[in-house]
């Protein structure tokens, strides 16, 4: 069988972004990474803005100092695209609401719900917690009552809310408005 000729492309990939956040996040300076490596703070800089190309030993050696794969400064970032109102639907329970999970399924470090809620929908009649460790509920139009274990809050557009994950909650919409609200849960609950 013959092998496809492929033509090597003179575009140059980009790697300087990524190993700059990967010093940067072990919060290494380049003058330490210099040190680290041998090779010089300049050097270093130019290749942070990708305006020189490292020697694949270079390239090793400075992988080997960060703590990362070669493999992951060229991998192809994970992306999910939700377009508007074509989040799979899901339900976590209540009356008059239609929710919509719009991060992807797979996603376990958060979780954002759009809940549309009819006038007068609510929340299960008995309180409720979520299986995650931070839940915000921020309210993207219209007003809602959250309802807490020691509290009540009256939340309008534009309102943000965040509390423990598995604090027992539930919520109203007392009004004869729709409302859209947006759930982030983080990490993703549990299923």
């Amino acid at each position: 069988m013959k092998a496809l000729p492929v033509e090597p492309s003179n575009v140059p990939v980009a790697i300087g972004s990524r190993i700059r956040a990967a010093r940067q996040s072990q919060r290494l300076t380049i003058e330490q990474v210099a040190d680290a490596t041998g090779l010089t703070k300049g050097f270093l800089s130019r290749v942070e803005r990708d305006l020189t190309s490292p020697s694949v030993a270079s390239l090793v050696t400075l992988c080997q100092v960060l703590s990362i794969s070669i493999g992951e400064l060229f991998a192809a970032p994970e992306t999910h695209h939700t377009k508007k109102d074509e989040g799979p639907r899901i339900s976590l329970g209540g009356d008059g609401i239609v929710e919509r999970l719009l991060t992807a399924r797979s996603e376990r470090r958060v979780q954002i719900i759009q809940a549309v809620i009819e006038p007068r929908g609510r929340g299960e009649s008995e309180l409720y917690a979520v299986d995650c460790d931070v839940d915000v509920l921020h309210v993207v139009q219209g007003r809602i009552r959250l309802i807490l274990t020691n509290e009540e809050l009256e939340l309008h557009t534009g309102d943000t809310v965040t509390f423990p994950g598995r604090e027992p909650h539930t919520w109203i919409n007392p009004t004869d408005e729709a409302v859209e609200v947006l759930w982030v849960l983080v990490p993703a609950a549990s299923r």
